[in-house]
């Protein structure tokens, strides 16, 4: 099982529907799921949320600008090599506040996409993208160049 935790509902029509179409495209592969979350005040508010859907055995990648740089290839195996020994992989992504030290602490593996800051929708279509290239890796199936 894959577990997307992310705070803020997407609104616009054009994010919605890339995300779901990378949601179809991956559960082809693997289950996922998404879960939103309401944003909130604060960091402290939004880890009493956050981590009523972290259950103990989760493998929690934290998405965090300071977290390692990786290509699609790495991303791949990291995702293959993780459920050998693990049944769910767990993504958080923050808010705009980030995410709390809790959080940090909790995280398996901190992964970053990039220095930049990219919008949230936007964001939690480019991971379901770079999820869904994964899965075309290890299958050695055609998509990624």
């Amino acid at each position: 099982m894959i577990k997307i935790i992310c705070l803020g509902k997407l609104k616009e029509k054009y994010l919605v529907d890339f995300v779901n179409d990378y949601l179809k495209r991956i559960s082809r592969y693997h289950k996922i799921e998404i879960i939103e979350l309401k944003d909130e005040e604060t960091l402290e508010q939004e880890e009493k949320q956050i981590v009523k859907y972290i259950q103990e055995k989760d493998y929690v990648i934290t998405l965090e600008i300071e977290g390692k740089e990786i290509s699609s290839e790495e991303f791949s195996s990291l995702i293959e090599n993780t459920f050998i020994t693990n049944s769910t992989i767990t993504f958080v992504i923050g808010s705009s506040l980030g995410l709390s030290k809790t959080i940090k602490e909790r995280s398996n593996y901190a992964l970053s996409f990039s220095k930049m800051t990219f919008p949230h929708g936007v964001f939690r279509g480019i991971l379901l993208e770079q999820i869904y290239r994964a899965f075309k890796i290890m299958n050695h199936e055609s998509y990624h160049k």
